[in-house]
């Protein structure tokens, strides 16, 4: 049994992040909705994590996005809260609202419902956002599998959780 809380594959790729960003002298902050605080707690689980991770939001509803992140009511309204415009608002709004030199930002629909013909469970949204950035937003939508079955909704949130630690190294 691992010493960890979560799998060893998200464990090492979280150490990854927490070394090369405290080499690096960066700091990180995560703004989450459907990994429900993974990315972040994925980070902690590395003795070191507090050199690196400034602070974690995890901003499930629409209200909490535009209450803790800034993110405006006509972005949710026009795009939807599972767009790459809503996470990177996110992903902005938590460097507003940190020290950090980087934010990585996630927004899905992890299933088993919830999703529509435009946006199908299994669609997640990511952005990264650099403090002082010029040039165009950073962001991707991905759909990952897994969704309908048994243990579909943690496939998804897993992956999803992989995808933002990726982004997170330098």
């Amino acid at each position: 049994m691992s010493e960890y809380l979560l799998s060893d594959d998200i464990t090492e790729l979280a150490a990854r992040v927490v070394a090369q960003n405290a080499a690096a002298g960066r700091k990180v902050v995560t703004a989450e909705s459907c990994t429900g605080g993974m990315v972040s707690a994925a980070i902690t689980e590395i003795p070191g994590s507090s050199a690196v991770l400034d602070r974690a939001y995890v901003t499930y509803s629409n209200e909490a996005k535009m209450e803790a992140l800034g993110v405006a009511q006509d972005i949710i309204e026009t795009f939807g809260a599972v767009s790459v415009a809503c996470v990177w608002a996110m992903a902005c709004g938590a460097l507003e609202r940190s020290d950090a030199d980087v934010a990585v930002a996630i927004s899905g629909v992890a299933g088993p419902g919830g999703g529509t013909q435009l946006k199908p469970v299994g669609t997640v949204v990511f952005a990264r956002a650099y403090r002082n950035q010029t040039g165009e937003p950073e962001g991707e939508l991905k759909h990952f599998e897994g969704g309908d079955g048994p243990g579909g909704r943690a496939a998804i949130r897993r992956q999803a959780t992989v995808c933002a630690l990726e982004l997170l190294l330098p």
